[in-house]
């Protein structure tokens, strides 16, 4: 009898615990479904280019599609970085009141108007053709295996750089990370569509 009044009182912390997690099963699918999307349109536009189509720039200034999936890839790293670091942290669901709404985050990273690239994401152009692809790929892969299977109540968890009165939250920052690759789709069939872009040998 002690048994099952213990198995009882078991299933219904469980229940109560997955009625109380802000991060739905909805939220879940959500993030895994947009960030393998983002992989594989990347993967769409590049993986079948040439190294001249790899390395042509616009302008000298201007980044190649190689420099620009490196930069891609190089996030990754910090993505993955804030989320683990974040994931970590003790959890702050009360912060949820004084956030901002995903569409401010959906809206951001994906306006027209330039971002500027902190130095630590600015690609170093070392990287060859399609192993800048390669590089994105394995720590994208890693992201989404992360994402698919944690418990971690990502809406409870907090961004450890987050400061002020908006914070952001896990489920926040993994929209930045496949909304990041989307916004950089767009500056790759930029380059891609310039006349002076070069064509199959």
């Amino acid at each position: 009898m002690k048994q099952m009044i213990s198995f009882l009182f078991f299933l219904a912390t469980v229940s109560a615990q997955a009625q109380s997690r802000l991060w739905t099963a909805a939220d879940q699918k959500y993030t895994v479904e947009n960030l393998k999307r983002t992989r594989d349109e990347l993967i769409r536009e590049t993986e079948n280019l040439t190294d001249a189509q790899w390395h042509f720039h616009e302008t000298p200034e201007r980044w190649s599609i190689a420099e620009v999936v490196e930069h891609l890839a190089l996030w990754e790293i910090i993505w993955a970085r804030e989320i683990s670091i974040g994931a970590r942290s003790k959890p702050q669901p009360e912060l949820n009141q004084t956030s901002r709404p995903d569409r401010y985050y959906t809206n951001f990273i994906m306006e027209d108007t330039p971002h500027k690239a902190p130095d630590i994401a600015k690609p170093t152009g070392f990287i060859r053709g399609k192993d800048n692809l390669t590089f994105f790929k394995r720590l994208r892969d890693q992201a989404i295996a992360y994402a698919d299977t944690t418990k971690t109540d990502m809406r409870a968890h907090f961004e450890f750089t987050a400061a002020g009165n908006s914070p952001r939250n896990m489920h926040q920052v993994y929209i930045y990370q496949w909304g990041h690759v989307d916004r950089h789709l767009r500056q790759i069939r930029k380059v891609k569509a310039h006349p002076g872009y070069p064509g199959k040998l």
